[in-house]
């Protein structure tokens, strides 16, 4: 089974996954489905980001606690002179997926906190400094500064309704440990901003949760201080 909400305001987004079409070659039962999403979606997803980004691309993949991660390595490119030097052409996370595991230590706040540099004085009130994948089901920032990236506030806080759905999904990874779950990012530039946030998470049931969240410009008015 898969569930999916449609793109926000019905935008459609380029570099899309057919998450039914990567159900249809699962065989049946949550635990192959587990093993097969974790096999193959890093491959489903660089062929999706290789067709969303029109630039040259270096994907490379590692493993950091119970998570892989898909990166296109794109300073590399710039540093070897693959590639011409470009502002505004910046290094992205593809990809994240693996297994929630709750860190049993605290947040590394000091390295969020250091990163690029204030967050309302970069980016404005309406931002958050976000993870990919929350420190609460495994995520970290010290080591791994690809899982932070420039999100909207109301989104990464709950405030809006998306948020609240936001927060649901990873609130149910935290409460069944060792569930599969995903985040992928969706560009329409060439920084390290996504437009479009996807988060995904296995069910016990067998049921693929999938929901692609606006992380654009355009929101909801936010909760006074």
């Amino acid at each position: 089974m898969y569930q999916r909400t449609t793109p926000p305001m019905g935008k459609p987004i380029k570099g899309a996954v057919d998450y039914s079409a990567v159900l249809r070659r699962a065989a049946v039962g949550s635990a192959e489905l587990a093993s097969l999403l974790l096999e193959d979606l890093p491959y489903v997803w660089r062929d999706a980001y290789i067709d969303m980004t029109p630039r040259q691309t270096n994907v490379v993949r590692w493993q950091y606690g119970t998570f892989e991660y898909l990166f296109d390595d794109h300073a590399s490119l710039e540093t070897t002179e693959a590639v011409p030097q470009d502002p505004n052409v910046e290094a992205r996370l593809i990809a994240a997926l693996g297994r929630s595991r709750p860190r049993e230590t605290a947040r590394d706040d000091y390295r969020l906190k250091g990163w690029i540099g204030a967050t309302e004085k970069m980016f404005g009130r309406e931002w958050d400094k976000g993870h990919f994948i929350a420190h609460s089901i495994g995520g970290a920032v010290d080591g791994l500064e690809v899982n932070v990236f420039v999100q909207r506030r109301d989104l990464n806080r709950g405030w809006s309704e998306a948020g609240k759905r936001f927060r649901e999904m990873e609130q149910y990874c935290v409460l069944d440990r060792g569930t599969v779950c995903f985040s992928r990012p969706l560009f329409v530039d060439e920084t390290a901003r996504p437009a479009f946030v996807e988060f995904g998470v296995l069910k016990d049931s067998g049921e693929l949760w999938v929901e692609c969240f606006d992380n654009s410009g355009d929101r909801s008015p936010q909760p006074e201080d």
